[in-house]
């Protein structure tokens, strides 16, 4: 917390219930040897936040942000071990409960925006393409430039 003190806060930024429903869902530690982090995943999910939400690149993050590499290795890491799909299946079962839900959603709805087929079916999609009949510029100057 003493990180983001040092800055002013971003509309993005987590409050502290916020950040009090995903801090457990973060990894932790491997090893308490090691280097110590020099950024708190609290920033660091400050950062994805604001880039998420301005659409901005990930080399343009204000200056009082971590740097935007460490950003987008946190992003990516947690892309890849599954830490975003986690947080987001505890944060939907909370919101269920809540709610006086079920946990577990009991159906699915499928649109024509979410199930994309082809205009044309079956073979009619796969017509060959169609060659020009017009010589490319290089065949049709080739005689000229031998004569």
């Amino acid at each position: 917390m003493a990180e983001q003190n040092k800055r002013q806060a971003y509309p993005t930024d987590l409050n502290d219930a916020e950040w009090q429903k995903i801090e457990p869902h973060l990894p932790k530690r491997k090893s308490p040897r090691g280097r110590k982090r020099v950024h708190s995943f609290r920033e660091i999910l400050n950062a994805i936040f604001y880039v998420l939400r301005s659409g901005c690149a990930w080399r343009m993050l204000p200056h009082d942000l971590p740097p935007w590499q460490t950003v987008y290795h946190y992003f990516r890491l947690w892309r890849q071990d599954g830490t975003w799909a986690r947080i987001n299946e505890a944060l939907r079962i909370e919101l269920r409960v809540a709610s006086g839900r079920d946990p577990q959603p009991s159906a699915a709805i499928l649109d024509s925006q979410s199930v994309k087929t082809t205009e044309k079916g079956g073979l009619v999609a796969m017509t060959r393409a169609k060659r020009s009949t017009v010589g490319n510029v290089t065949s049709s100057l080739i005689p000229w430039a031998c004569s």
